[in-house]
């Protein structure tokens, strides 16, 4: 079952043109890992995805909704905008922690506000609130820091303050999780308990999408590998297909650039 399509999606700034028609298909608990050079188009096209950037073009079609057709020229509202970036969740590469909550308000406080629009009855919000409570408590315990619920951000390794982004992401239960190169900010010792929590979601069947540089990395958890390259697919294909049997010259040459 197909998650995500999109279909021919384009995004300028001012006169650069840096997505050109990207097309793809996301499958239920499939991990798409992106990688290619800087400025190639691979975060620009996660903010898309995700409605911090408007597309110029195209079609993003989630569980068989559209959820954004440029075709329609229609433009969103602030409250559309939140009801589909509740489709996906954002891992940022600078953490983008609240510096003033503790790990547990970090992790509910989204859902805590998304409840309050509800407006429940009194006894109905204070059990949705435990319940919220609850399972902020539980994913902050599967990334691996239970002992953390009352820490400050300013307090944590940055790979600490990255898995409770990765937990924080998690709390609105997103369709699609995806991830800006999430260990770049990282010392080389801080980037392996990123990439085992990320490894452990994929074991969960979680879906995924994961720009990144750690080429070792993608090539153990993708299902699926897109090379970027100003603004297209260059190529795409399984992990043995990208990494072991690259077609395209860039690709090529990309890949052998990473290995000196």
């Amino acid at each position: 079952m197909n998650v995500l399509e999109v279909k021919n999606l384009t995004k300028s700034f001012g006169d650069h043109q840096v997505i050109k028609g990207v097309s793809f298909t996301l499958k239920q608990g499939e991990v798409l890992v992106l990688i290619g050079s800087s400025g190639s188009g691979k975060t620009t096209l996660l903010r898309c995805l995700n409605f911090l950037e408007t597309p110029d073009g195209g079609i993003v079609n989630v569980l068989g909704e559209d959820v954004f057709n440029a075709a329609l020229h229609r433009k969103l509202t602030e409250k559309m905008l939140r009801d589909r970036r509740l489709h996906f969740g954002l891992v940022f590469q600078s953490f983008n922690l609240f510096p003033q909550h503790n790990v547990l308000k970090n992790v509910t406080l989204a859902p805590l506000l998304r409840l309050k629009e509800k407006k429940l009855p009194k006894a109905e919000m204070k059990k949705a609130q435990e319940e919220i409570i609850e399972n902020g408590k539980q994913l902050i315990s599967m990334v691996g820091l239970s002992d953390k619920l009352d820490a400050y951000p300013c307090t944590l390794s940055g790979g600490q303050q990255q898995r409770v982004a990765i937990a924080r992401a998690l709390a609105l239960n997103p369709d699609i999780l995806c991830f800006d190169e999430p260990t770049s900010a990282l010392d080389p010792e801080l980037t392996g308990e990123v990439l085992r929590v990320i490894r452990s979601l994929k074991d969960q069947g979680r879906t995924m999408i994961v720009v990144t540089h750690e080429m070792e990395f993608a090539k153990n958890v993708a299902d699926h590998v897109i090379y970027m390259a100003d603004g297209v697919i260059e190529e795409e294909g399984t992990p043995a297909d990208v990494f072991d049997n690259p077609q395209s010259e860039r690709t090529k040459a990309f890949l052998a650039a990473g290995k000196k």
